[in-house]
């Protein structure tokens, strides 16, 4: 019997090793990290390598990708902007980082555009349920996470008295981050006013997913489009800043901005993708226009996700931080780098860019927390600034880059948003937007404890090796 369980064990680990080996998409510290689990509890190791170890959505959704963004770049290539726009509209500074985002869907620099910074959660709704109440063609939604408390059911109550006045609206819901609403009475209430809805990667075969994909690949994006003239763009979910689920973290604070012009149609061109793959519908049904402002700024929509190319999204990070020449501003909830954001990092603020980095104090994550702190000493030693917020869990995804470039979207520096979820953010060019962020950034930054050197230098050795075996299997977790 004991050499029947050796000689699985060893089968076990000499097979998932090959398999890990065989990976090119796979980066060493991941490697690492895989070896570890299934040397030290080959088993259980192995199981979770078969649940979480592939990033893949499956051969049927890649195809089904692949279909979509070819109607899309058939149809609608005329509101995804082009290369050269970018080389008229953007600094020769920045030009890189906006060439590469638009490498990335396809969707490229237009000018026409204006922003309006949310002051916050309640002037969010408020602007919100106003637009929805105030349409007159069509209303598309969709949020990773949609709650039945109050901002949730009157965003829910507002899509349905659009409806019933003839708006289309089409709502959409992650399967797992919404699970709850999705099978509420306010869900099927949407469904009998008219609305139609759908499901981002559902949950209700969860046998098939584990079989043929991951349970943790999620739709993450946060998307509004109103009447193809009004987008919002930002890390706020429909949800209370009380969030329920986790509410001893909050308030959960976030940041929006409110979008009109060209922009507006390649936002909605990215929810339309997710609303097709999810349906099976094509383009053919839908009515897409382009509402330049005259004399507006320049900027792009990008979208990441599983069935995009690996590493988009902290290469576009790495690009606009090695753009950087004065100052650099960022905030992310979930901060766990990959070696080509750190090292951006850390050579900014090498080459004198004042790098400055906001992070929550109390996370909702233990394991994000403690892999985030064991790259402090590297970060601070660089001459990087850190902030930990103290007035909740700081939510916002926010980069300013020398007062003149901004990103906000749904992307943490995380891996999961590096691999696992879709993603929508947008980058722009305009020191007036670009003011009021770095304005927000300075009063998250008011609202936090300075994390010095000193400080990291003086954690308990307990400490400082739970971050760094936390850290090791971090690609893991």
């Amino acid at each position: 019997m004991a050499a029947l369980l050796l000689a699985l064990h060893v089968v076990t680990v000499i097979g998932f090793t090959l398999r890990i080996l065989l990976r090119d998409d796979l980066s060493p510290q991941a490697r690492l990290a895989w070896f570890i689990i299934l040397a030290v509890l080959p088993y259980v190791g192995g199981i979770v390598y078969f649940l979480f170890g592939e990033i893949d959505l499956g051969s049927r959704a890649n195809r089904r990708h692949g279909e979509v963004f070819d109607q899309i770049r058939a149809k609608a290539s005329h509101l995804m902007g082009t290369p050269d726009a970018t080389e008229r509209l953007i600094d020769p500074l920045y030009r890189t980082a906006f060439r590469y985002a638009g490498s990335i869907n396809g969707f490229h620099t237009v000018a026409g555009n204006r922003a309006e910074l949310m002051a916050d959660a309640a002037a969010t709704q408020a602007h919100l349920i106003a637009d929805i109440e105030a349409a007159q063609s069509h209303v598309h939604l969709l949020y990773y996470i949609w709650l039945e408390d109050r901002t949730g059911t009157d965003v829910a109550r507002a899509l349905i008295r659009a409806a019933q006045r003839g708006v289309t609206c089409r709502a959409m819901a992650d399967g797992l981050g919404s699970r709850a609403l999705i099978r509420s009475p306010l869900w099927q209430q949407m469904k009998d006013a008219g609305v139609k809805m759908a499901v981002a990667l559902p949950m209700d075969k969860p046998l098939r997913t584990m079989l043929t994909s991951r349970i943790d690949l999620r739709n993450h994006r946060k998307i509004t489009v109103i009447d193809g003239k009004i987008t919002y763009c930002g890390s706020r979910n429909a949800a209370d800043p009380e969030f329920s689920i986790k509410a001893r973290f909050a308030p959960w604070v976030d940041i929006m901005l409110r979008l009109e012009g060209a922009i507006v149609a390649q936002n909605e061109l990215l929810f339309l993708s997710d609303w097709m793959q999810a349906t099976g519908e094509n383009l053919d049904g839908f009515t897409l226009a382009s509402n330049p402002i005259e004399g507006g700024f320049p900027a792009l929509v990008m979208g990441d996700g599983p069935t995009e190319r690996r590493s988009a999204t902290p290469q576009l990070f790495s690009a606009l931080i090695g753009c950087a020449e004065k100052e650099l501003t960022l905030s992310t909830p979930y901060f766990v780098p990959d070696a080509t954001v750190l090292d951006a990092l850390c050579s900014a603020a090498h080459r004198g860019v004042a790098v400055t980095l906001i992070f929550p104090k109390l996370n909702d994550s233990w394991i994000v927390a403690a892999v985030s702190r064991s790259y402090y000493r590297r970060l601070l030693s660089a001459g990087c600034m850190i902030h930990e917020f103290k007035d909740g869990l700081l939510h916002a995804k926010t980069l300013v880059v020398d007062a003149k470039v901004t990103l906000v979207g749904s992307s943490n520096l995380d891996l999961r948003s590096f691999d696992l979820n879709y993603e929508n953010n947008i980058v722009l060019q305009d020191e007036g937007v670009t003011r009021a962020v770095r304005d927000r950034q300075r009063d998250y930054i008011a609202r936090s404890d300075p994390v010095t050197l000193d400080l990291v230098a003086a954690w308990p050795r307990h400490r400082r090796i739970w971050n760094n075996v936390i850290a090791t299997i971090g690609p893991v977790l």
